[in-house]
């Protein structure tokens, strides 16, 4: 018989996911590519790049919202919104979650996202600018606020329990998960829809990180190599799009409705800098103090990890601070746990990265598979750990820590572990 709680909390695992990803419209697709090493990068096609130094994206190409929505619905949703629906009807089928099987009143909502509308934003001051304010949309706000993919997946799903929106910038979708297990173990809920959203490819959003000199300049015309997490030539990350969403739920309800359960929520933690507006800390203090609380929060040491999911942005600053926050929370054993970046085949699509990453530390639990860290080529001595280069790895896997790190020094890591009962 399982233990349903530790010490004293309900447990929480994962049920069903789904995703709309720049390799994919569903899990297995996403999931596919990331084992092949297969780049979902390519020329930007949401928004114009011709006068920027960045002009390629990980984008969700084919994304068409109708097939997902209905086409009213699909109207008066942004971007965000419909890739977080989408991803949900997945999850929800994952989940074998039907009509009416859930109380909605024990059921919540936690999303990630960082930009809102971004792309409706710019649309819309082109109408202001151009015809007057009186020709805008009167679903402006209700499409452009982050809170709204929240309340459309409410709104669609039937969830009547608590609905919060978590806009930690890159951090936001790991802790939103991480929140969302916290409303189960103090049992507010015993269904949470979680993770995140971002569709903010737009001249707004590409002026904003060109101007701050973010993002990689050296590869528009050969956008698969162009994210290199930890290579020695990374020149900035790649804004990307996607959702992610995970069904989560208290074990005893899981075990109660007798669905497979993919994997354990162990451990949460978050902290924050306290340093720069966007910058890490040097000396990754701030992140590393992050990770020791997740695995503290698991009730595990370093040691007993057998992966990472790096942040890995491709950014200078980023990964050599990331790897010094690997070293200072896991000492010696940093040098023996392997670490692989996902980002190096979609690119960082922001409040919606983490919630992707996770999807991909359950299933490399699941099949014990490390996917690879592309386009690693030229090694960095400020990034000296094992990066699972450029092939996959097969590897037994128990316990996995994903890692997301946002601008402004917020930091969020989640455990992740093996369903044993």
């Amino acid at each position: 018989m399982a233990e349903l709680t530790r010490n004293g909390r309900a447990r929480v695992v994962v049920t069903g996911m789904g995703a709309m990803t720049p390799l994919g419209e569903s899990v297995a697709e996403f999931w596919d590519g990331l084992v092949a090493g297969r780049s979902g990068i390519g020329p930007m096609r949401q928004a114009d790049a011709t006068d920027y130094p960045c002009q390629i994206s990980g984008e969700v190409s084919d994304f068409d919202p109708e097939r997902y929505i209905e086409k009213r619905d699909a109207r008066h949703m942004a971007r965000f919104s419909q890739l977080a629906v989408a991803a949900t009807y997945e999850a929800f089928r994952d989940a074998r979650i039907g009509e009416g099987s859930i109380n909605g009143e024990r059921m919540g909502v936690v999303l990630g996202n960082g930009n809102g509308g971004f792309p409706t934003i710019d649309a819309s001051m082109r109408i202001l600018v151009e015809r007057g304010g009186m020709r805008m949309s009167p679903f402006f706000f209700p499409m452009v606020l982050p809170n709204m993919a929240s309340a459309n997946l409410s709104r669609t799903f039937g969830a009547l329990g608590p609905s919060s929106t978590v806009v930690t910038a890159c951090a936001a979708s790991t802790q939103s998960i991480g929140e969302a297990a916290e409303m189960i173990k103090r049992g507010v809920a015993d269904v949470m829809i979680t993770g995140g959203t971002e569709a903010g490819i737009s001249q707004m959003g590409l002026a904003g990180f060109a101007v701050m000199r973010a993002l990689s300049t050296q590869h528009n015309d050969d956008p698969e190599h162009a994210s290199r997490p930890f290579d020695a030539d990374r020149d900035g990350f790649i804004p990307s799009e996607g959702a992610g969403i995970l069904i989560i739920e208290s074990l005893e309800h899981a075990l109660r409705r007798g669905v497979p359960i993919f994997a354990e929520v162990l451990g949460y933690g978050a902290s924050s800098d306290g340093h720069h507006q966007f910058q890490p800390d040097d000396d990754g203090a701030g992140a590393s103090r992050a990770i020791r609380w997740a695995l503290a929060d698991a009730g595990i040491g370093p040691h007993q990890v057998d992966y990472i999911n790096a942040h890995g942005t491709s950014t200078p600053l980023n990964d050599s601070s990331e790897t010094m926050a690997i070293k200072r929370a896991f000492g010696d054993f940093a040098y023996t746990v392997p670490i692989s970046a996902t980002k190096s085949m979609i690119g960082h699509a922001l409040g919606g990265a983490g919630a992707m990453e996770a999807i991909a530390c359950v299933r490399t639990i699941r099949d014990c598979i490390l996917h690879p860290t592309i386009n690693y080529t030229t090694p960095d001595s400020a990034c000296d750990l094992d990066y699972v280069p450029n092939d996959a790895r097969k590897k037994d896997v128990r316990v996995v820590l994903s890692n997301s790190f946002g601008f402004g020094g917020q930091n969020a890591c989640l455990v992740f572990a093996r369903y044993d009962g």
